[in-house]
């Protein structure tokens, strides 16, 4: 986001800070966020003149006319689809045939399953809804107890918005002016070790509770037959990738295509009717529905943040303690962490992101590997009470406590919090591909 020189060195006042502190009262009074949000960029612009009142309309237009916008709405549509023509357990049962021979392999293929849908939907909350109705029933009766085999799942799923494509990589590209595709390239490798780590708590706890004991063995015939059934399910994800990294597509023409292969594959073998896809429309639209609003009403607010020099003073105050890479590294991961826990991440990114964009390039951290590190961190924050919207689609789905998901998501939190730290000290983790 572009910051006028001139307001560079602005100090702030109360005519920011003021409408800071009106929105923190607004989300602890559960003020819906793109209202707290919306109230906040008014009052600021009012008290602020940083610009005409008159022109919030266009303002809010122009942010919201971008094409990389329209991947959102595509990608939770092929994800929907997914579901409905049965794909989505096609790739499960590939993940069951892949890992179902290894000590935890119900729960481990769970969360392999997780990240094949993570690679099509780019909804942590959709992945959730959609793995957790069909694996928790299964895991329970292999011997997890309720509230641990909905803390996999949860946690699991938090790959949605880690492996891309992913709809928070499309958000914080628009809002720094960052290619979407290089943003899904430099996320492919931190992703994936998200979703190892998660596999290794699990195992590690299996082994300490015993909840599981797989007998079976791989079976080289019976995983080449499983794959071929699922061969379709398998198809819409190498389109998205083959597509965007071999430079075919867009992201956004990916997800386009995505939408219409899964359709002619569900109509094809008779899972999916067109008269099903007014539905699918409208689950989509629901979904969009609470994300664009809060970018909507987000980007006036960062941009008079940015006009009055908001990030410099925070790189100011910031440095005037101290100068240090790491412990500015371990203050940025600590403010990710506390605003995952309490926000959902548009919001966070949307306001959060052009903040501390320049507090990373004060210690030399690279834009996509802050971008990288940034969505990671709030990554953990699904699966972190007080607004760990992971633990509420799960609880929502089995009728477990959100606290009883939440202590048993413990261990997936600070496995997840490890890989934070070495992708914030190991560049090369996200930049590997650029180099």
């Amino acid at each position: 986001m572009f910051i006028p020189e001139a307001f560079s060195s602005a100090e702030l006042g109360w005519d920011i800070l003021g409408p800071l502190l009106l929105m923190l009262g607004l989300f602890a009074l559960a003020v819906p966020v793109w209202i707290s949000l919306g109230l906040t960029s008014l009052c600021m612009l009012w008290l602020t003149g940083a610009l005409p009142l008159s022109l919030i309309g266009e303002s809010v237009f122009h942010g919201l006319d971008a094409f990389a916008l329209i991947a959102i709405p595509l990608f939770v549509l092929t994800g929907d689809l997914l579901v409905r023509t049965g794909l989505s357990i096609k790739l499960l049962n590939i993940a069951a045939a892949t890992m179902g021979n290894v000590r935890s392999g119900l729960g481990t293929s769970t969360v392999l399953g997780c990240g094949f849908f993570a690679c099509i939907s780019g909804s942590d909350a959709a992945g959730a809804a959609a793995v957790g109705r069909i694996t928790i029933s299964r895991l329970i009766e292999q011997g997890y107890k309720p509230s641990y085999a909905c803390a996999l799942v949860a946690a699991g799923a938090c790959t949605g918005i880690l492996i891309p494509p992913s709809i928070a990589y499309i958000i914080i590209g628009m809002v720094l002016g960052i290619s979407t595709s290089s943003l899904f390239l430099a996320a492919a490798i931190p992703g994936v070790l998200i979703m190892i780590s998660i596999m290794i708590t699990n195992a590690i706890m299996n082994r300490i509770h015993g909840y599981e004991n797989s007998k079976e063995r791989f079976n080289f015939k019976n995983w080449l037959a499983v794959v071929w059934d699922g061969r379709f399910g398998i198809l819409v994800p190498a389109i998205i990738f083959g597509g965007i990294y071999s430079g075919v597509f867009t992201p956004t023409e990916a997800a386009a295509v995505a939408v219409v292969v899964t359709i002619l594959v569900g109509v094809s073998q008779g899972t999916f009717k067109l008269s099903d896809f007014p539905s699918s429309l409208e689950g989509s639209a629901k979904v969009c529905g609470v994300i664009v609003p809060i970018i909507a009403v987000a980007l006036p607010l960062a941009q008079v943040l940015a006009i009055n020099g908001v990030p410099q003073s925070m790189v100011s105050t910031v440095n005037a303690f101290t100068e240090n890479p790491v412990a500015i590294i371990f203050l940025m991961l600590g403010i990710l962490i506390i605003a995952g826990c309490v926000m959902e991440s548009t919001p966070n990114i949307v306001i959060l992101a052009p903040i501390m964009l320049p507090l990373a390039q004060s210690i030399g951290m690279n834009d996509i590997h802050f971008c990288i590190f940034m969505i990671t961190a709030l990554g953990i924050g699904f699966i972190t009470p007080p607004l760990g919207l992971n633990l509420f689609v799960i609880s929502g789905i089995t009728g477990q406590p959100v606290l009883n998901i939440a202590t048993k998501a413990l261990p997936f939190v600070f496995a997840m919090l490890i890989v934070v730290l070495l992708i914030a000290f190991i560049p090369q983790i996200s930049l590997f591909w650029f180099q």
